[in-house]
């Protein structure tokens, strides 16, 4: 996405008019007050308060790492699938990683990271359901479903469920970091079909979002 550098931040992919709301969830007055205001200059988004039910709402959540709290507060938030989160945390071991995304998180933003551009980013990522990692943070989730899938095709017995050519054409290219539009132009689709085909394999497979498809992928050995 470009930007003007003395142009306000805005989320490309919305209707004119749409405004995404977001809550916000952190662990102090300070950390919620400086993000909410870095939210306040995206167009497309309103913040709203914590506790307020709004339909396609999304929860950014601030924490330093994924601990057990966090992970409740998670799987809380995600309760019912009605519910899009963005994590911002100051640091992730591999294991938080993987709890994260098998929670719901659909984006994790590094909180050195955490702009009102890449805020927004997230925000909008996540409210149409699609994923959004830090580079460092995808690769090390590949290489921890890669090990996983390893371990798995050791046991006796086993036989990885297939998925159609298609899917799996597509969701090597969501792991590869591809956006909807990059991907329909790489396999020659619209950017319709590319929807529909992660959506009925997230309906199919009961997965919450992306990230939670390419995780389950890897580790169940569709690509």
């Amino acid at each position: 996405m470009h930007t003007q550098p003395t142009a306000p931040n805005t989320l490309n992919g919305l209707r004119p008019g749409v405004r995404v709301p977001v809550v916000v969830h952190a662990p102090d007055p300070i950390s919620r007050a400086g993000a909410e205001a870095q939210l306040r200059r995206c167009t497309g988004v309103e913040v709203v308060p914590e506790n307020t039910a709004r339909p396609g709402a999304v929860a950014l959540l601030l924490a330093d790492a994924v601990d057990t709290t966090v992970t409740g507060v998670l799987r809380r938030l995600v309760r019912g699938g009605e519910t899009k989160v963005v994590l911002v945390v100051d640091h992730m071991r591999e294991g938080e990683l993987l709890d994260a995304v098998e929670c719901g998180v659909g984006a994790i933003l590094w909180r050195r990271e955490a702009t009102a551009d890449r805020l927004g980013r997230a925000v909008l990522a996540a409210a149409r359901g699609e994923g959004d990692l830090p580079a460092d943070l995808l690769g090390r989730l590949i290489e921890q479903m890669g090990r996983l899938q390893r371990s798995v095709q050791g046991l006796p017995g086993y036989a990885p469920p297939g998925i159609s050519e298609r899917e799996a054409d597509v969701l090597r290219l969501v792991a590869e970091g591809f956006d909807t539009a990059e991907i329909a132009a790489k396999l020659s689709y619209s950017e319709r079909t590319v929807k529909n085909v992660l959506h009925g394999l997230t309906t199919r497979l009961n997965l919450r979002n992306r990230a939670h498809a390419v995780a389950h992928a890897l580790r169940e050995g569709y690509i």
